[in-house]
């Protein structure tokens, strides 16, 4: 297995003409996942039955736990974002196992990424607010509690999907650094068996951790401008 401390390489361009689009090892490596997540999802929900199977016993069981985090941690009312919370923890999940392949990059170990994730986070997260408090209300949120905090509220604003983003980001990038590191000075390492372990933890351990942080700060930050009760 080959590690690298650089950054992802443009593996072709789409020529549009009147502009080039750069394909990555990030895009390869999202476009990968995308495609299995949703093979696995085909594969599924497809042939249910009233007396279920042990494939469907255990699908409806993780389904049943998404669901069940969803409402613990913000609420009933705030149910229709579970799907949303799904598909951003199996991509941020299994955007970072894809790099144990060897063969791919790990998606997650690209700021951009991770901070596409925080965006969209925060569009809803604007969106939720404005729906809750109406578009002016949204506004004379940044004054309080006083007027003049209100340069350091917009700062703070922005500053949750950029934390967000890093948080996710630097975790995965440091493991798959540190890998590289080891492997390039101790190339031995490769022949053995406990590197095992690192691998362990530097990349499911840690990638299945960051990915629950990041959807259950996503949930929260959410959660908390949603509202108490849907309108």
């Amino acid at each position: 297995m080959s590690f690298s401390v650089s950054g992802p390489k443009i593996l072709f361009r789409i020529d549009l003409g009147f502009v080039q689009i750069p394909i990555t090892q990030t895009t390869l490596s999202s476009f990968v996942v995308m495609v299995l997540l949703m093979i696995a999802c085909i594969l599924c929900g497809r042939n249910l039955k009233k007396r279920p199977g042990k494939r469907q016993v255990i699908v409806e069981k993780l389904v049943t736990m998404l669901y069940n985090m969803v409402e613990d941690t913000m609420g009933a009312h705030n149910m229709r974002f579970a799907p949303y919370m799904g598909v951003l923890f199996l991509s941020s999940l299994f955007g970072s196992l894809i790099g144990t392949t060897g063969f791919f990059r790990s998606s997650t170990a690209d700021l951009s990424t991770t901070a596409t994730w925080a965006i969209m986070t925060m569009l809803i997260v604007w969106y939720s607010n404005i729906r809750e408090q109406g578009f002016f209300g949204w506004l004379k949120s940044f004054t309080d509690p006083f007027p003049v905090m209100t340069p350091l509220n917009i700062i703070s604003e922005f500053a949750t999907p950029v934390s967000m983003s890093l948080r996710l980001f630097a975790n995965i990038l440091s493991g798959t650094m540190m890998m590289a590191l080891i492997y390039g000075l101790l190339p031995k390492l490769a022949t053995l068996a406990w590197p095992a372990a690192l691998h362990a933890y530097m990349d499911v351990f840690s990638g299945a951790l960051q990915a629950y942080v990041f959807a259950m700060l996503t949930m929260v930050f959410i959660a908390n401008a949603a509202g108490d009760e849907a309108k």
